[in-house]
């Protein structure tokens, strides 16, 4: 470790902002281990259109909590918490830095603030509830939870079948309201003390045309036929997975409802737009963090690394 003791350092930033790069780049100069906090990179079958590390990059240094979870999984949040502190606490225990890197803020929120301890959920009310999500309309879901627990029905979208399913199931697993659950304080689980936090934050337009050219680079390695795989499982379209940047777009055009050309451009706008919300959210919620601005990924690293020996 350094003469500082920093024992964690964590990098967030909006999608094509090189924030993988450079977590690579600090594992290799500090021998650490990089440990994934994107919510679509957890998923199995989605390799290319997620931009996940590929055979060269893992090779380069060690990667955790990518592609482990089939996508017929909803990964959430306190499953991150738990894998992560657990990937986190395995690194330092071999006096390696872990590296946690990604897009996700929530991910990030709730490592360093802690979440609420809402309890595990029986297998039994899970899939019941899980069923029922199929078996009925999405508004009529909504409609149950508003007459069980008008407080959380009221935080949530009638569209939203997964938030509203989770809710009846920490109703029906605790008894108590999932609202209730959530004003209940968590512990963190990254040490302030020995943690250093880093926030990418890229020239806009520079931004936008990294996201482009990336999805570029995408179709060239065959994302239109890894959705043509996933489409294969026959997956609920409301899985999380089903939701990753370009997915839509490139189902809709294997139906026959687009043009290759008009997914692509469609796809591209989403993932400039999905950056723009990242921007927007890491900037109200990461004041606190060191920004690292447009810079080639062995100056930011350089300059991270002089930071973390300082």
């Amino acid at each position: 470790m350094t003469a500082t003791r920093i024992e964690t350092i964590l990098i967030a930033g909006p999608t094509a902002s090189g924030k993988s790069a450079l977590a690579l780049a600090l594992a290799e100069r500090l021998n650490g281990v990089v440990i994934n906090a994107d919510s679509m990179q957890v998923y199995r079958e989605l390799d290319i259109l997620t931009a996940r590390p590929g055979a060269a990059d893992l090779a380069r240094a060690p990667h955790r909590l990518y592609g482990h979870v089939p996508g017929a999984e909803a990964y959430s949040a306190g499953r991150f918490v738990r894998e992560a502190t657990t990937e986190i606490a395995e690194a330092h225990g071999r006096l390696k830095p872990a590296i946690v890197v990604g897009g996700t803020g929530l991910y990030f929120k709730a490592l360093t603030e802690g979440l609420s301890p809402i309890p595990d959920i029986p297998a039994d009310v899970r899939t019941f509830w899980r069923s029922e999500a199929q078996r009925i309309e999405a508004p009529a879901l909504h409609a149950e939870l508003t007459l069980r627990d008008p407080e959380m029905a009221a935080r949530l979208s009638p569209g939203d079948r997964q938030r509203v399913t989770r809710a009846l199931e920490v109703l029906d697993a605790s008894g108590r309201s999932l609202a209730e659950w959530q004003r209940a304080p968590g512990q963190p689980a990254v040490d302030p003390a020995t943690s250093l936090k880093f926030v990418l934050q890229p020239d806009r337009d520079a931004l936008r045309s990294r996201c482009d050219s990336r999805f570029d680079a995408m179709m060239d390695a065959g994302a239109l036929a890894e959705v043509e795989r996933l489409l294969g499982l026959d997956l609920p379209l409301d899985l999380p997975i089903m939701r990753a940047l370009g997915v839509g777009p490139l189902v809709a055009h294997l139906a026959g409802r687009t043009t290759q050309s008009e997914a692509v451009a469609r796809a591209k706008a989403e993932t400039r737009q999905f950056a723009k919300r990242q921007e927007t959210w890491l900037r109200r919620h990461m004041v606190t963090w060191n920004a690292i601005g447009a810079q080639e990924t062995e100056s930011a690293a350089a300059d991270c690394f002089a930071f973390i020996q300082s």
